[in-house]
């Protein structure tokens, strides 16, 4: 299995550093708003990589942060805290406002059928192992104080800027004026931020009442649950000049060991071929999705449509293409279902092979939908195909298994039993008796159709 790291620039062969088990971290969100389908698509190439391990045998330890406290308005500690402005606006307590939108983002990725990770952890009830962290770095020389916080001297870090190739140098040429001139380098970010009185998210400290930096959140969680060094990190490219690069400082700058193998981040979503934008109004949620009528697993779909490191464009007419495929996919797998055909043994471990060989090319999805499509269109209907495209679905995740038993679920068996008997007429040519079980389902309000895939069952209208 090959996966591209960030840190190395290429693909490199992937082997967890403990036997069998995968120990992986993922950036949450921030839960001040509702997440968008770009925010999404992340979270479904995570749900992707951990599925892949998973179907290579791996057990995977999976991590994934929330942040309720500490991300400023700008990723570079400029402005107030995310959630406090989000819950002045909405006249809501932080805490509120954090319960609420963890919530949504839950049932969010629930219905994209993204698996449940083992690990999820609340930046709030980790300030001390926070506070523990700063205080290391402290000690070590990497922190120091001003008057608004403690802030980590990249300068002290020798290999800061090795995940984004960013050099000092030529961000302290770019640099604009400095809104806080007290910091020793442009670059220095928070660790631990002091409190104004009025300020409501506030923990005791040695430096006296603050919270945490955003980026030192994800340093002290993944190093409690996953211990100083783990397997894989992964995020959005956003993250890898200022969050990653930083996290990448602070872990390594306390333990003087590298802390992640790989570093993998997913591509933007675009909408309409430009950035998402509320000024445009077009960060789309999973709400506005099922308003106009799309199932989250269509759009799910959708994004099978790019490899996870090419940006992708969103647009309504795509993802209603990628509802009409969905449906034809499952449609596959019905007639798949009931088929009689025998394929050869020698042939199905064939395409598993091309399908895990996909997969296992720095998960290579848009290959493998190339292979259940194959499947999908095969003219041999076979139980065996069906079976196939289920095992297939351990990775994509598209519920195929449930297919069959909805449809069982909507009519009798003695409805099936009579398309069964149709279905053997129309073989043997005996269109008279086809055309008398056709007419009795209809006086049963039913219609049947024949498809390119199968006869097709639904209520009539």
């Amino acid at each position: 299995m090959k996966i591209f790291n960030t840190l190395s620039k290429q693909k490199e062969d992937f082997r967890p550093m403990i036997d069998n088990q995968v120990r992986m971290y993922s950036c949450g969100p921030t839960v001040y708003m509702y997440a968008h389908i770009g925010n999404l698509r992340t979270y479904i190439f995570m749900d992707i990589l951990r599925r892949v391990l998973k179907y290579n045998g791996f057990t995977v330890k999976h991590v994934i942060n929330i942040t309720d406290v500490g991300h400023l308005l700008s990723d570079s500690d400029e402005g107030e805290d995310k959630m406090v402005k989000s819950a002045r606006e909405q006249k809501k307590s932080p805490w509120e406002i954090a319960e609420y939108f963890t919530g949504v983002f839950f049932e969010d990725i629930e219905a994209l059928n993204i698996e449940k990770l083992e690990i999820i952890c609340k930046a709030t009830g980790h300030i001390d192992e926070m506070l523990e962290f700063v205080e290391g770095l402290v000690e070590k020389g990497f922190g120091y104080e001003i008057s608004d916080g403690i802030y980590y001297d990249v300068s002290k870090f020798k290999g800061y800027g090795k995940l984004s190739g960013i050099s000092l140098e030529d961000q302290l040429a770019g640099a604009r004026v400095e809104v806080n001139d007290e910091k020793r380098h442009p670059a220095d970010f928070a660790l631990w931020k002091k409190a104004p009185k009025e300020h409501i998210m506030r923990w005791d400290s040695r430096w006296g009442p603050g919270y945490p930096g955003w980026h030192i959140e994800c340093s002290a969680m993944s190093r409690k649950y996953l211990g100083d060094r783990f397997d894989i990190h992964t995020g959005g490219v956003d993250h890898i000049p200022i969050h990653h690069e930083n996290e990448i400082a602070q872990s390594e700058g306390l333990l003087g060991v590298q802390a992640v193998n790989f570093w993998v981040h997913g591509e933007f979503l675009l909408v309409d071929g430009g950035k998402m934008s509320k000024s445009l109004g077009n960060t789309y949620t999973i709400k506005d999705l099922k308003e106009k009528g799309f199932e989250p697993l269509a759009y799910r779909f959708f994004c099978f449509n790019a490899h996870y490191r090419s940006k992708l464009n969103f647009t309504w007419d795509g993802l209603r293409g990628a509802q009409v495929s969905l449906d034809k996919l499952r449609e596959g797998v019905l007639a798949h279902l009931e088929g009689s055909h025998i394929i050869d043994e020698q042939e199905i471990n064939q395409l598993k092979q091309e399908f895990l060989d996909s997969i296992n090319d720095d998960l290579n999805i848009p290959k493998a939908m190339a292979v259940v499509w194959g499947i999908v269109k095969d003219n041999r209907k076979s139980k065996q195909f069906r079976d196939l495209l289920c095992d297939f679905d351990r990775v994509l995740g598209l519920k195929l298994d449930e297919v069959a038993d909805k449809q069982d679920d909507e009519f009798e068996p003695e409805i099936f039993d009579l398309v069964k008997e149709r279905q053997k007429a129309r073989e043997q040519r005996n269109w008279k008796l086809a055309d008398e079980i056709r007419d009795k389902l209809k006086d049963m309000g039913l219609v049947i159709e024949d498809t390119p895939q199968g006869p097709k069952i639904r209520k009539g209208k």
